[in-house]
């Protein structure tokens, strides 16, 4: 059974937050809104969610969520108590008018993007004074104690401990066949996939493939059992969760489900977005040092430079695809997973900790006023 995450101190009263995102591509920074919206909603708080493109909503989040209103950018109304501005994406100039003509300004937070870089320590929670007078906080996601943390709905460990992978294989209509490894597919269009296939066709296993580059890539290479090959229709948030309890190993890609795959606490790969100039290897290498204290199986270590690109030579890609998905290196790479998960969940989860910063900016802002 999966371990549990430490219980909450009790939070102050309900605010109204206003979450802004501007989708850019992949649907990573909708992915991550969504989550973050519905887990404040969950705990009480009022959320606007103020998107440019929400047509992955309609599969992400079919039904919306209580709690979360969703609206098309600029979007309308009063700012909230705190306003929470995506990666980096400027609240609409109106909007930002307002808030500087609000007696009490709400907290103003640019939540930034997950990396394990050492520069997250250093920036996470630094102010930036603005041109009309307020500030801007900068907060970051982050793998320890000093960061901000990383999304986590409460209750997602109780769910996954009674999840039954048999029964949510046949509600798609799967079925794992005996002796048959079940790997799911998410990633961005990547040269080294063809050695993945040649590596995962040396014994049985199910491949799911997830849309958009992975179905696009697999449809151009030859396949043969013992390998076959399922393309999943979109899933919605919870299913996708699901997807990566159901499978012994994940291929994910971005930030959204690289969080997902740790919690779900099964061997996984993480793709990071492919940069021209090969920066995205810093930050992969960064995240590997974070298990540094788990154990992590050497080879495990070369798949994932393998799988970002930083290993080219065609005969040591396969080699390390080989070596990683061999069957002995399954339980301890598990294991591993599982060690690293329980550093992340000593630590405060994401919303709490924004819920905490944004109560003590407003406390410091108040007794400014007064004095």
């Amino acid at each position: 059974m999966p371990p549990t995450a430490t219980a909450a101190t009790p939070l102050p009263p309900p605010l109204r937050w206003d979450l802004f995102c501007c989708v850019v591509d992949n649907f990573g920074d909708v992915g991550v809104c969504w989550r973050l919206a519905r887990q404040l909603a969950a705990r009480g708080q009022a959320v606007r969610l103020v998107i440019d493109d929400d047509s992955a909503l309609a599969w992400m989040a079919p039904g919306g969520t209580p709690g979360v209103e969703v609206q098309r950018w600029p979007g309308a109304g009063e700012p909230g108590d705190v306003v929470v501005e995506a990666f980096g994406c400027d609240p609409p100039p109106d909007f930002l008018h307002a808030m500087a003509q609000r007696r009490h300004p709400p907290v103003w937070i640019n939540l930034e993007y997950l990396s394990a870089e050492s520069y997250v320590e250093r920036s996470h929670g630094l102010p930036s004074p603005q041109r009309n007078g307020l500030t801007k906080w900068f907060f970051y996601p982050g793998f320890t104690p000093r960061t901000g943390g990383l999304l986590l709905e409460d209750g997602l460990l109780e769910a996954q401990a009674g999840f039954d992978r048999g029964a949510w294989l046949a509600a798609q209509g799967l079925a794992a066949q005996p002796d048959e490894r079940v790997v799911s597919l998410f990633c961005y269009d990547n040269p080294a996939l063809p050695a993945l296939i040649e590596a995962l066709s040396a014994a049985p296993t199910l491949l799911l493939l997830t849309p958009g580059p992975a179905q696009r890539q697999v449809a151009d290479l030859s396949t043969t059992p013992p390998l076959r090959l399922v393309r999943l229709p979109w899933l919605h948030q919870d299913d996708y969760d699901r997807l990566l309890w159901a499978c012994d190993l994940n291929f994910v890609r971005g930030e959204d489900s690289l969080v997902r795959a740790l919690w779900a606490g099964a061997p996984f790969v993480w793709q990071a977005y492919p940069q021209h100039d090969d920066a995205h290897h810093a930050k992969v290498d960064a995240l590997m040092a974070t298990w540094s204290s788990t154990h992590m199986p050497s080879p495990v270590g070369a798949l994932w430079r393998a799988w970002n690109g930083a290993e080219r030579d065609a005969a040591q890609v396969q080699a390390a695809m080989d070596q990683a998905l061999s069957a002995d290196l399954a339980p301890p790479w598990r294991r591993a997973v599982v060690q690293w998960r329980s550093t992340q969940l000593a630590q405060a989860d994401l919303a709490t900790q924004l819920q905490r910063f944004a109560q003590a900016r407003m406390g410091a802002e108040a007794t400014a006023t007064l004095r």
